[in-house]
Parts: C-alpha cells; structure tokens; sequence
C-alpha cells in the first residue's frame, strides 16, 4: 500500500483565508488515520489537498516518497468516498462499481472479477442489478465503499461517510468499516466530526483547530495526556470540566474559586512552579467526579456542595448536571441513585484525575 507525508502544507484562499498552516504529519503504511475536529477546522481542506482535488498554497506532499503536489488526483492512485455517495442513479450497482475500471480500460473479466469481490466482501452481491434508488442509506454506502475498493489504491480518502446515515446505521457502518480496514490492510485516512468515530476507528486520531493540527495520539493517549484545553475539551463524551480558579500556597497547595475550596496533592508542586500566574483552568473529567455517599475513595478531595441541576439515567450510568455562574457541568455516576433536580449533594474530586491548563495560553500544565 502506501505511506503518506504532509511537510509544512499550507492552504491560503484569496490570500486572506488560512485554511491550513503548516500542517506535518506522517501516515504510515497500512495505519487508519482519523482527521477530527469542529465545522470549519481544515479537516475536510487537508484530505482534499491529499486526494488533489485542492491546490496547495505551500509544503509538500508525498505518496510513497514520490511528490503528488502537481499530479492531478486520478495518478495519485487513490480512491475517495464521499459524504453523499455521488452514485450514478441510472446506473446498477454493478456498473456504478465497474465504471471507474471500464474508464482505465479493464478487461472485462478483470472488471467482473474485482467487482464480484468487492461485492462479496461489503455482503452486496445480491444488489448488483438494482440502481441506487431501490436502495437504503447503509447499502447505498456500501456500494461508493464497493467502488473504491475495486479500484485496490494506494490509499483509502473518507470524508465524512456515515454523516447521512442513522445512529443505528452509523455504528453498523464504523465496525464493517474498520473491518474492511484489517481484511484489506490498506492505508486509510478519514475525516469525521465526530469525536466517537474518531475514538472507535483510528489508529491515530489528528485533532485540527482553526486550520492548525493541535495533537496526534492514539485515541487512549488523547484521551487520559490531552496536550491543551481543547483537546482535552474536544475528546471524551460528555466532555471534560473545567473549573477556573486559583491556586494558593497555604501550608500545601489549595484550589479556590466562588464554589470550590479543597487541598491539592503535593505531587503538583512542581506543575504548580511552572505556572507564570497562580489563575488556572482545572480540568476533571466527569467520572472523576463522585458523590461522597455512594463512592469511599481514599483519593478523593474535601467534600464540596452542589445543586443537581439536569438527571440523564442512561441505564448503565447517570449523567448529573449541575451550574455554576451559568455554566454547566457533568459528573458520571453508577445507577446506584436516581438523583432529583434542586437536590444538594456533596461531591468530591479525584485527586489523581486533576488536569491543570494555563488560564491564558491553555496550553497543559505537565
């Protein structure tokens, strides 16, 4: 297959609008590779810069070694698969699939056999004769997944495919997905906004923010070593809190704003040094965050007080919801109490779960 490596790639529309800047990393052979982050970030920008289907501005990108900035997308030996299928509705399956080969002039035994494959292997072998009208979302998927499989690239493109398809569907999709994945051993790189499809189908996930990559992880490394506050704000469902306040040195190290007053460990100390300002931004996530009564936790903070706000049972879990100064916050507690709005309770904080965050660059106190 193939490895992919973007150096210092930049987009510039207009010589006003910077899409992506300076974007280096490195894809290797045979590795899925997830780009993820909000509408706007670049994402969708850099995988069309890949596939050629958008010039860019400066850097350079190489498939296998060989420089593909001025080879047009069709000898970049790729095959992409798009948001919406882009079928042709008064073809078949079949010759949607075959049509790509029959342009590259195939035989037409080679045509049958890869697309018989292909269908075989995605479970469509009995829609072959019927167009894209008569068929589901999932399967209509399957087939834009089936044409590019037939034309075996170099690498794999998905922008954003299951973005059409029902909450059902989608999780169906992710595992055949990541099935195709291990059974073709191909490189594959895919654009998702959605941090769940990030976590359960990369091997490494790229995080974009306002056109720059922020962090490049595995999905575990992402989520428990986030490199900043949106990182760590972006990775995890529901998402991480963060909790702004000051540290004071009282005889040992203590977290205080309006609401909260607790002892920190001491093993912060020496983050605590590197702090230029005592303000930071404290960073838990919500199942490092338990009620006194039901969890006993050596490890856990002073006990402090809230007021439920919103109860999500959810069945294996409960999601409470509790604001300060119009904010709101998550703690992810076990079905062991269904807890009711207005309700005051006392929670404590893991203190070996604590992420510190400059309050001004946000970067990560380590």
């Amino acid at each position: 297959m193939a490895r992919v490596e973007l150096t210092n790639v930049t987009k510039i529309y207009n010589n006003k609008v910077t899409a992506i800047k300076e974007a280096n990393l490195v894809v290797e052979d045979e590795e899925f590779v997830v780009l993820v982050g909000p509408s706007g970030c670049g994402k969708s920008t850099l995988l069309r810069m890949i596939a050629g289907l958008e010039d860019i501005t400066a850097g350079e990108i190489r498939i296998n070694d060989k420089v593909v900035n001025n080879i047009s997308p069709k000898n970049r030996d790729i095959s992409m698969v798009f948001q919406n299928y882009a079928l042709y509705p008064h073809m078949t399956v079949y010759d949607n699939m075959a049509f790509g080969l029959k342009l590259r002039k195939f035989s037409k035994e080679e045509i049958t056999k890869r697309v018989k494959n292909a269908a075989q292997i995605l479970n469509i072998g009995d829609l072959l004769n019927r167009k894209p009208k008569a068929l589901s979302g999932g399967q209509r998927q399957r087939v834009a997944l089936g044409r590019a499989i037939v034309r075996n690239p170099k690498v794999f493109l998905f922008d954003e495919p299951l973005s059409n398809l029902d909450a059902k569907l989608r999780v169906q999709m992710r595992i055949e997905i990541n099935r195709l994945h291990t059974q073709l051993k191909s490189t594959m790189i895919y654009v998702t906004h959605d941090q769940i499809e990030a976590m359960t189908m990369g091997d490494r996930i790229v995080i974009l923010k306002d056109g720059v990559i922020q962090q490049v992880d595995s999905p575990l490394n992402l989520y428990n070593d986030p490199a900043n506050l949106f990182v760590a704000g972006f990775i995890g469902s529901p998402s991480m809190n963060f909790f702004k306040g000051k540290i004071f040195d009282e005889s040992g190290y203590r977290f205080r704003n309006d609401f909260f007053d607790f002892a920190l460990p001491l093993s912060i100390k020496e983050k605590v040094s590197k702090l230029k300002i005592n303000e930071i931004a404290l960073g838990v996530r919500p199942e490092h965050i338990k009620d006194i009564t039901v969890v006993k936790d050596n490890n856990l903070s002073e006990p402090q007080s809230i007021q439920v706000d919103v109860v999500e049972p959810v069945g294996n879990e409960v999601f409470v919801y509790f604001k300060l100064n119009e904010t709101s916050y998550c703690m992810r507690m076990p079905p062991k109490k269904l807890y009711n709005p207005g309700e005051h309770i006392e929670i404590g904080f893991d203190l070996t779960k604590l992420y510190f965050f400059d309050s001004i660059s946000e970067e990560r106190v380590y």
